[in-house]
C-alpha cells in the first residue's frame, strides 16, 4: 500500500488541505490519506489552539464519507506535545512493513525541518510529499541536505494548484467579523457557526455570509 499522511493542527481545516490531500493522492498514486490532527502541537506552545475536539470533528466533516481519505486520533489520543517522528512511528507499526508512507508538507515547512525533533528519523520513517506554499521563498535544497543528509533522495515534489490559504488567516477573519465562508468545506463553515469557534467574546459570526 502506498500512504499518504497529513498532519496538522487543521485550525480549521480548509479547502486547502482537501485540494493538497487529493492532488498527492493523484499524483503519487497513493491507495489513500489519513488526516492526522494534532493533539499538542510542539510548535504552537503558548498560542491559543482550539481544543482538540472540535478540531477533529471539523476534520471528519472536511473530508466526509471521501473513500479517498481517513482520519486518525493517534496525535490526539497521546499525551504530550505531538511531533511527527511520534505520528510516523506508530503509523509505521500499524500498517505491514512493505507499506510506503509519504509524509505531506509545504516548502515552508521543509525549510524548518531541521528544527524538528529527529529528522534524520523522519525521512527513515516515510518519502516527503513537498507541495509548494504561494508566498514563500523557494528552499534551498543544498543548505538542507548539509544538515539532514539524505534528504534530496527522500523528497517527492508534487505540483498542485496554487491556493494561498492558511487556517490562521480563516481564524483571523472569523474574529474580524469578515466573511471566509468558501474558504472552509460547507459542513465546517456551520460547525464554526453553531460553536462559535474563534470568535472573541459573544461577536456575532459575520452577516456577509447569508
Amino acid at each position: 500500500m502506498r500512504i499518504g499522511v497529513l498532519g496538522g493542527t487543521f485550525d480549521p481545516p480548509h479547502i486547502g488541505h482537501l485540494v493538497v490531500a487529493q492532488e498527492v493522492w493523484w499524483r503519487l498514486r497513493l491507495d489513500k490519506v489519513v488526516f492526522v490532527p494534532a493533539g499538542n502541537p510542539w510548535h504552537k506552545a503558548g498560542e491559543d489552539v482550539t481544543p482538540a475536539h472540535h478540531r477533529e470533528a471539523m476534520v471528519r466533516l472536511a473530508i466526509g464519507d471521501d473513500s479517498r481519505f481517513e482520519l486518525s486520533r493517534i496525535d490526539i489520543e497521546r499525551p504530550g506535545p505531538t511531533y511527527t517522528v511520534d505520528t510516523l512511528t506508530e503509523l509505521r507499526r500499524a500498517y505491514p512493513p512493505e507499506t510506503k508512507l509519504y509524509f505531506i508538507l509545504g516548502t515552508d515547512a521543509l525549510a524548518q525541518l531541521p528544527t524538528w525533533r529527529s529528522p534524520e528519523r523522519v525521512i527513515s520513517l516515510a518519502r516527503l510529499a513537498v507541495v509548494p506554499r504561494p508566498g514563500f521563498d523557494p528552499v534551498d535544497l543544498d543548505r538542507l541536505e548539509a544538515e539532514i543528509p539524505g534528504l534530496k533522495a527522500a523528497i517527492e515534489l508534487v505540483a498542485v494548484p496554487a491556493m494561498g490559504i492558511s487556517s490562521s488567516e480563516i481564524a483571523r477573519r472569523v474574529a474580524a467579523g469578515e466573511p471566509f465562508r468558501y474558504l472552509v468545506p460547507e459542513a465546517v463553515y456551520r460547525y464554526i457557526e453553531a460553536h462559535r469557534l474563534y470568535l472573541p467574546s459573544a461577536q456575532p459570526l459575520p452577516t456577509a455570509d447569508p
